[in-house]
């Protein structure tokens, strides 16, 4: 079955390739994978990459990978996501759809989480929600919820404000760390030629720290540059 999920996007691709759409590729080099507030390459460089199809009618399928280290034998993430996104006239966006996070090292930490956005262009609310979060490596309840609010704000000279809150709440949270998580992000991006380039400060709120390089929570700083294919859309 791992093998088949590689399949999933090009199968998908060619299923519908009489329609109108979109290929699109990302690739991103970042100093630390930042997921909510806390490594996951226990503070080391990353390089990740999406493949991403979307239709006219607003529907998308997609997966993304990443290197990981969470001081196991777990090397790598591939992410599978579907959904289907839109707007209106007076230009509000909206998008919902589903994710499953894999770990194809270590099973034990996949699982599925659903997600709706609204926003207007610059600013973004988003809610997820997961059944199983973090998979079944942790015992009692495990439903969490996620709710994030995000702006990018245009600047002079191709810059732009980059700012992030968001919070973790549920029973995996109560039962794993006795309260709620707050983190947030606040940063600079810059777009050069066909890439974009973005220099933030990442922080949580939480009562417990982790203060070692793995699942590192601590405050700092992430750099980050990506570019996306083909050039010139």
């Amino acid at each position: 079955m791992r093998g088949m999920q590689w399949l999933l996007v090009p199968g998908l691709m060619l299923a519908a390739g009489t329609a109108n759409a979109q290929v699109s590729a990302t690739v991103t080099a970042a100093s630390d994978y930042d997921f909510r507030g806390t490594s996951q390459s226990a503070k080391d460089p990353v390089l990740q990459a999406s493949l991403d199809y979307a239709m006219d009618n607003g529907w998308y399928v997609g997966a993304w990978a990443s290197n990981v280290d969470f001081g196991d034998d777990t090397d790598y993430e591939i992410d599978l996501y579907t959904g289907f996104s839109g707007g209106s006239d007076g230009g509000l966006l909206w998008d919902v759809g589903l994710i499953y996070y894999a770990f194809p090292d270590s099973s034990e930490y996949d699982f599925f989480e659903a997600y709706g956005s609204i926003g207007n262009g610059w600013l973004e609310g988003k809610l997820w929600y997961a059944n199983d979060y973090g998979g079944n490596e942790t015992d009692g309840n495990t439903s969490a919820f996620y709710l994030e609010g995000n702006a990018t704000i245009a600047l002079p000279r191709d810059f732009s404000l980059l700012l992030h809150v968001g919070l973790a709440t549920g029973d995996y949270w109560d039962d794993e760390f006795g309260d709620d998580q707050i983190d947030y992000s606040i940063g600079v991006g810059y777009t050069l030629g066909n890439f974009d380039l973005a220099l933030k400060y990442v922080d949580t709120e939480t009562d417990i720290v982790e203060r070692g390089n793995v699942l590192n929570n601590e405050g700092r700083f992430i750099f980050t540059v990506s570019t996306t294919f083909p050039w010139g859309n």
